[in-house]
């Protein structure tokens, strides 16, 4: 009891704390995104109380997530009845757990060992099934309905779900002869077996359990970002055993109470939801959770003899004093260098400007976000954004994934749309996920551009073109025509097979060398995430596949550096061409392994966007505009709703140097 009195006093402090920095904190809207944001890692925390309570772990879970919304999506596009495709999702997840059972209860595998082989075991089925880059979108709309709209009372359908997981888990563990006996296998379980406790058949169960919940949250999951794809729900099993332990769930197993994982959950989605509505970055969040996590581990509870001998098999832990100390102490260390942060921010600007009576006027508040904004070409885009921001006296918010998750991009401009921004400036990873999202915040009156990638049009008002699909197209067709000398087999690397405009781009490439270029042969195209690692082992991959191929063209800023060491440990003769940033590819280029790289200037590509959008809200920037201010790049032609950076340009050992991003 005093351990859930505790995260009350957390969750208590939270609320206050973001009622005072985030002006919608505390709105209704947000409330429901909240719940929305938080019904997968419940389901899953559920399901991880009861593991660690029967003294086990299962690692499986995030795996589990993705196989089940795989399944999902692959019936779904199939043409399936969304009932049966959901309902197979869970059968997915309940035989999953069950695996995981059998391998602990009969087979004696240590839990740790047994859904650490089952982790990889079902990632690798998900990535099998879809070839590691297909990615599901075709989702009825009722389905979409349970993840993206609302219910009685204007409450999102997960709240339902989650009052039904925790209700009923709390009945079983707290009301049930089952609770008891998982108290009972979670400290003793030998003993538990000499007094009678079927332990094979409870720890069946229990994983058996945790499997369904894992595919109910693979089917929300799908439903709430409209898309599925086999790298879903990475990353959420620590995500639950972190809810469960600062819960007051013990590793050891025994103890742990619905009750607490429930505000544990609260106590976390808060956190996580308060700073990204206060404007700050997301890594925050994660920086002041991994160390409460780490705290609450080296700060544990250390036991007297005596208070481990009257230890009773009760579902109620003493509270973890230090535990608690070490959550409200981020928390208030967070706040502290939040406040001291804006009041210094507040001072400076007063005095800059000789008003120290008198509080700044409101600065309109451009949201941008990348793709991936630990990619260096998202970087130097950034530059150009805040220069423009600087120009024009606005705020910059600037958020993101730090990888290609179309999913994150929904979170981060769902609470955009509650925290009110002014415009919303989106370069999109999968098209019809965000679209749905982009959607909405139109509908709230928040003006949308997308840039880089584009959107379905009716989610946006304007879109800023880096450069014609065609423009790029025909720039990479005939730069890979005069390093094959018009004839010869050619491979690409994309960052997704998804991306919207890279498939158009590939589009373009193949439609010109059709028509000018008929000799040059396009063997194979494969995904790297835009990821340099990934994109080493792929074109490693298919320079061994495919001997005869004399050119790689990666059209992913981070991926050329990777093909290019690809080729260059291989000992390939094969030349690499494509798209990146001058920065990553200096070194290639300067040995000859990379030809050339095309590009428009990306710091230029941020610039443009930031002015369209402040145009954009000020209503200067309407439809049927011809062209647009374009600052220090002069005036800009506007085709439609697309405003044109310009041509790509082409960098190579002759030019390189003279560019610094």
């Amino acid at each position: 009891m005093r351990e859930r009195l505790g995260l009350l006093w957390v969750i208590a402090a939270e609320v206050v704390l973001f009622a005072i920095l985030a002006e919608r904190f505390l709105s209704i809207d947000n409330a429901r995104e909240l719940v929305r944001s938080s019904a997968e890692l419940g389901c899953l925390a559920v399901a991880m109380t009861f593991v660690m309570k029967s003294g086990g772990i299962d690692l499986s879970v995030g795996s589990t997530l993705g196989l089940a919304a795989v399944s999902v999506g692959a019936l779904c596009e199939r043409g399936w009845p969304w009932p049966v495709a959901a309902g197979a999702g869970m059968g997915v997840g309940i035989v999953c757990g069950c695996v995981n059972g059998l391998l602990i209860a009969r087979m004696h595998i240590p839990p740790l060992v047994a859904t650490l082989a089952t982790m990889a075991l079902f990632r690798g089925l998900a990535e099998g099934a879809t070839g590691g880059y297909v990615v599901y979108t075709k989702f009825p709309q009722p389905l979409l309905a349970l993840g993206q709209g609302f219910g009685l009372l204007g409450a999102p359908p997960q709240l339902a779900v989650l009052a039904v997981a925790f209700g009923a888990g709390a009945v079983a563990v707290h009301r049930c002869a089952f609770g008891r006996r998982l108290t009972a296998v979670g400290y003793a379980p030998e003993a538990a077996r000499l007094a009678g406790v079927p332990v094979h058949r409870t720890l069946l169960e229990v994983y058996g359990w945790s499997g369904l919940a894992a595919g109910v949250a693979g089917v929300l999951a799908a439903a709430h970002v409209g898309q599925a794809k086999a790298d879903m729900g990475t990353g959420y099993e620590l995500a639950a055993i972190t809810v469960a332990l600062l819960g007051g769930t013990a590793v050891s197993g025994g103890a742990g109470t619905l009750g607490g994982t429930a505000l544990s959950l609260a106590a976390i989605a808060i956190l996580q939801n308060g700073t990204a509505l206060a404007g700050f970055p997301t890594e925050l969040a994660s920086i002041l959770l991994g160390a409460v996590l780490v705290a609450s581990v080296l700060l544990g509870r250390r036991e007297s003899p005596a208070a481990a001998n009257s230890q009773t098999l009760s579902d109620e832990p003493e509270m973890r004093n230090s535990q608690l100390a070490v959550l409200v102490a981020a928390i208030l260390a967070g706040a502290l260098l939040v406040a001291g942060t804006n009041t210094w921010l507040v001072r400076t600007l007063m005095e800059s400007r000789g008003e120290a009576g008198r509080v700044p006027p409101k600065k309109v508040v451009v949201a941008m976000m990348p793709k991936n904004k630990s990619d260096p070409y998202f970087a130097s885009c950034r530059k150009g954004a805040q220069a423009a921001a600087d120009e024009l006296g606005v705020e910059l918010l600037w958020e993101g994934p730090n990888d290609t998750d179309a999913a994150k991009q929904n979170e981060v401009v769902e609470s955009w749309i509650t925290r009110g921004v002014d415009v919303i400036a989106a370069s999109v990873e999968n098209r019809g996920s965000l679209s749905t999202v982009l959607r909405k915040a139109r509908s709230r009156g928040i003006p949308v551009l997308t840039w880089d990638a584009d959107a379905e049009p009716e989610a946006r008002d304007f879109v800023v073109n880096q450069a014609t699909p065609e423009g790029i197209g025909q720039a990479l067709a005939d730069e890979a025509a005069r390093v094959l000398g018009g004839k010869g087999k050619m491979a690409i690397v994309t960052a997704t097979l998804t991306a919207a405009n890279q498939n158009e781009w590939i589009a373009a490439l193949r439609a010109r060398l059709a028509a000018a270029h008929p000799g040059v042969e396009i063997v194979v195209v494969r995904p790297s995430d835009g990821v340099r690692e990934k994109a080493l082992t792929e074109t490693r991959n298919l320079l061994r596949a495919y001997p005869d191929v004399r050119l790689v063209c990666t059209i992913a800023a981070a991926a050329v550096p990777g093909s290019a060491e690809a080729v260059k440990q291989e000992g390939s003769a094969a030349k690499v061409i494509g798209l990146s940033v001058p920065s990553l590819c200096r070194g290639y280029v300067h040995e000859g392994i990379v030809e050339s790289i095309v590009l428009w200037n990306t710091v230029d590509l941020g610039y443009l966007t930031v002015r369209a959008a402040v145009k954009l809200k000020a209503g200067e920037l309407r439809s049927g505009a011809a062209s647009l201010d374009g600052g220090r790049l002069g005036t800009l032609e506007v085709r439609g709703s697309e405003i044109l950076l310009g041509k790509p340009f082409r960098f190579d050992k002759s030019n390189i140097d003279q560019f610094d991003f």
